[in-house]
């Protein structure tokens, strides 16, 4: 970890830290963004995790001034970002996701914003999926108690888990700001450390939210500025790989035994067993009757999950 000595600044005021795997177009679209909207003193740190499309050399080509740090294996999300997070000197750390648009000199903005408020730990922006449409981001603490009201669809009788009735056009201190876009101060970095790279992809954020909100500070979602998310579109579910849904479940039972224990660990297991018997059975009875590609999808990311919890077998594809 970079430490800056005490009653030294950083000639950057924010360090941008991007892991980018095989997503070259939109990665030299925000990177374009940054650029053209950014006006504070900033470094920019791209990490990519072995990607196919050429990305590290268009960033190499087209953005000199960017570090670049490429590497040969695909090291996950948490672990790549605690590279950049390793050489990062800015005053401020923001993650940054690949896909997304800087709008109104938002990185600007959220650093100003952070100024004024050193209770806060975390800090995200509005997030639009589209000219028009607000992202719903930011989310509740996903503990088994929220992760059974999301996986048996009770969301209409309990809206904490995911916030729902706010729209997103006000503040509201939160306890998982997304990590498209998530702006810490070096001290409160520097107090919890980095992100647990058991992670490998999915709620690496909600056990960064959580120990920074364990040191007595604040994560808040503020729409002061916005970013636009190039992918926020929901996708079908006959897109969904069963890899990554299944690393999802996997990463939430790794956070539900980190901190809820081995006993929040198996709740976990038997809530993501129990939903997926259920969705399989669903989906395969209504199948017999009319098959369509996406009920078709439901029922193999259902088989794929069961078997993870079973088995322990993970997808390869």
């Amino acid at each position: 970890m970079v430490s800056l000595p005490p009653g030294t600044s950083s000639e950057y005021a924010v360090s941008i830290i991007i892991v980018n795997w095989n997503t070259r177009d939109i990665l030299r679209e925000c990177l374009a963004s940054i650029a053209h909207e950014t006006r504070l003193p900033h470094e920019i740190i791209v990490v990519d995790n072995a990607s196919s499309d050429g990305s590290p050399e268009m960033v190499a080509d087209e953005f000199p001034q960017v570090r670049l740090i490429a590497n040969t294996e695909n090291l996950g999300f948490a672990a790549a970002n605690n590279q950049g997070l390793e050489i990062a000197t800015g005053a401020k750390l923001l993650l940054l996701n690949p896909d997304t648009i800087i709008l109104d000199h938002a990185i600007d903005v959220m650093s100003a914003w952070l100024d004024a408020h050193p209770d806060v730990g975390c800090v995200g922006c509005q997030v639009f999926e589209d000219p028009e449409t607000i992202q719903l981001t930011c989310f509740a603490d996903p503990g088994p108690l929220s992760l059974a009201v999301i996986e048996f669809g009770l969301k209409r009788l309990f809206t904490w888990p995911e916030y729902g009735g706010w729209d997103r056009t006000t503040q509201r201190d939160v306890d998982v700001v997304s990590g498209m876009f998530m702006l810490v101060p070096r001290p409160v970095f520097e107090e919890v450390g980095s992100l647990d790279d058991a992670f490998f992809i999915y709620s690496e954020e909600a056990d960064w939210c959580r120990r920074i909100r364990n040191v007595g500070k604040r994560c808040v979602f503020a729409p002061e500025a916005r970013i636009l998310h190039l992918e926020g579109g929901s996708k079908s579910t006959a897109q969904i790989k069963s890899r990554m849904y299944v690393q999802k479940q996997k990463s939430k039972t790794i956070y539900a035994r980190k901190h809820y224990g081995r006993s929040g660990e198996l709740i976990t297991r038997a809530i993501f067993l129990s939903s997926a018997m259920l969705r399989g059975i669903a989906f395969g009875l209504i199948g017999l009757l009319r098959a369509t590609p996406d009920r078709k999808a439901r029922l193999r990311l259902s088989g794929a999950a069961i078997r993870y919890h079973l088995f322990g077998q993970e997808p390869m594809a």
